[in-house]
C-alpha cells in the first residue's frame, strides 16, 4: 500500500516555484524536509489564530486550557498575542463591514485537484457573503513581505474554496488578503470567478501536469528563494553566464540601462552564492568532499562563564559591585514583549514615533511608493 502524503507534492505554498520551474517539484520531493524554528514559530502562531477565531464556539474553560498548553511551548513568546490579535481584529473588522453576517471557515482544507493533480491545502480563513468571497492568509514571518496581488498560493486556495462552496453560494467577486503584522504588511487584491478559473485552466493546469511528472524546463529567478535544491545546475549556469556577459562588455563603463539590468541579476547571484555555500558547508561537515574547500574553525570571542561569581571575586579584591553593572533601558521590542503589544500601544502610544526611513534602492516591482525628498523634508520640519 502506498504511503499517504502529509503534504501535497504540488503545494499551494510552493506554487510560485513549481509554476515557474516545473521539474523542481519532483527534485525537491526527493530531498528531506528541513523544518526550522521559524516555520515552527509560524505554526504555533497559526494555532493561536485558530483558537482565537473559534473561541465563541468553545465550551467554558476549553479556550483557557488550550491557550495555556500553547504557552508552555518552548517557542512561545508573549508578543505572539499582539500579532495574532491584529490578525483576528482584521478578520472581525472585515466580517463586520459586510452587509450581513458571513459564513466563516477557519483552517479549512480545500482541494484544487481539478487543476493540480492531488492538489490540496489549508486556507487560514474564508468569509462568504452573498456573491462575495474573501480568502485571508496569515503570515507570521518577517523576512520577506508577501503581496496579495496575483498571489498563486491565494489563487489555489480560492479555487479550492470555489469547489467547496460554489454550489452553495453564487460567488462572483473574490478578494485575496495577506495579513503580515510583524512587517505591518496588510495587502488586498480583487479578482472574480471568471478570471480565477481562466488562470486555473490556462496557467496552472498545464504547468501542474508537467510538474507532477517532473517534466518541463528548469528556470531560475526570484522563485529560487525557498527551493531545497541548493546546488541547482540551471541556477549556476544562469549566474555564471551573467559574469561572462559583463566581462566582455564594451565600452569599459556600463550604461545606466546595463547598471539596472546588472543590479537585478546580481541580486540573484548573491542569493545563489549563499545557498551554494550552505550546501558545501553541510556536505563537508557530514564528511563529504568539495574539491578546493575545507571546514575550519571560525573566529571566536572571549566570554565570561559566570559573571556573578566573577563579580564576587572582583568585589573581594576592592572593586565595588555597583561599578560592575550598568543600568540600561529596555528596547522598544523588549517593552512590547513585557507589556503586550496592544496594552503597550494604549498606555505608551503617545511616546512612540516612527520616523521616515532612509532612502534605499529597490526594484520597480517593489510596492512601496517612490521616495520623495521634498515631502520627507516638509514632514521633518513639521
Amino acid at each position: 500500500m502506498a504511503k499517504k502524503r502529509k503534504h501535497a507534492l504540488l503545494s499551494a505554498s510552493g506554487a510560485v516555484q513549481w509554476i515557474h520551474c516545473t521539474p523542481s517539484a519532483k527534485l525537491c520531493d526527493e530531498l528531506p524536509d528541513t523544518e526550522t524554528s521559524y516555520t515552527q514559530e509560524g505554526t504555533l502562531a497559526h494555532e493561536i489564530c485558530e483558537l482565537k477565531l473559534t473561541a465563541d464556539s468553545l465550551k467554558t474553560g476549553t479556550y483557557t486550557r488550550r491557550m495555556n498548553k500553547i504557552k508552555k511551548n518552548e517557542l512561545y513568546q508573549e508578543e505572539m498575542q499582539g500579532f495574532t490579535d491584529q490578525y483576528v481584529d482584521y478578520v472581525e473588522t472585515l466580517s463586520n463591514s459586510l452587509p450581513e453576517k458571513p459564513y466563516m471557515a477557519v483552517e479549512k482544507r480545500v482541494e484544487f485537484d481539478e487543476y493540480v493533480p492531488d492538489g490540496f491545502g489549508t486556507a487560514d480563513c474564508i468569509l462568504i457573503c452573498g456573491t462575495v468571497m474573501h480568502v485571508i492568509d496569515f503570515k507570521y514571518g518577517k523576512g520577506v513581505p508577501v503581496n496579495a496581488g496575483g498571489n498563486p498560493q491565494m489563487g489555489l486556495y480560492a479555487l479550492g474554496a470555489l469547489k467547496a462552496y460554489g454550489f452553495l453560494y453564487p460567488i462572483e467577486d473574490i478578494f485575496f488578503h495577506i495579513v503580515q503584522p510583524r512587517l505591518n504588511n496588510f495587502s488586498t487584491w480583487k479578482t472574480n470567478k471568471r478570471e480565477l478559473t481562466t488562470w486555473g485552466n490556462v496557467v496552472v493546469k498545464p504547468k501542474a501536469e508537467l510538474a507532477y511528472k517532473g517534466e518541463g524546463e528548469f528556470r531560475s529567478g526570484e522563485h529560487c528563494r525557498f527551493c531545497k535544491v541548493l546546488n541547482c545546475r540551471q541556477r549556476a549556469y544562469d549566474n555564471l553566464e551573467l559574469l561572462e556577459t559583463y566581462e566582455t562588455k564594451l565600452p569599459p563603463e556600463l550604461s545606466d540601462e546595463e547598471v539596472g539590468e546588472a543590479l537585478a541579476k546580481a541580486e540573484q547571484l548573491v542569493a545563489w552564492h549563499k545557498k551554494l555555500k550552505s550546501y558545501a558547508q553541510t556536505k563537508l561537515i557530514d564528511g563529504g568532499e568539495i574539491p578546493g574547500w575545507k571546514i575550519v574553525e571560525g573566529r571566536s570571542n572571549r566570554m565570561i562563564t559566570d559573571y556573578e561569581k566573577m563579580a564576587d571575586v572582583l568585589e573581594q579584591n576592592g572593586y565595588p559591585k555597583e561599578t560592575l553593572y550598568e543600568r540600561a533601558q529596555l528596547t522598544l521590542t523588549d517593552l512590547e514583549k513585557m507589556v503586550g503589544k496592544k496594552d503597550f500601544q494604549t498606555i505608551c502610544g503617545e511616546f512612540i514615533q516612527k520616523p521616515n526611513g532612509k532612502p534605499t534602492l529597490a526594484p520597480e516591482s517593489d510596492k512601496r511608493p517612490v521616495y520623495n525628498p521634498k515631502t520627507t523634508a516638509a514632514e521633518d520640519f513639521k
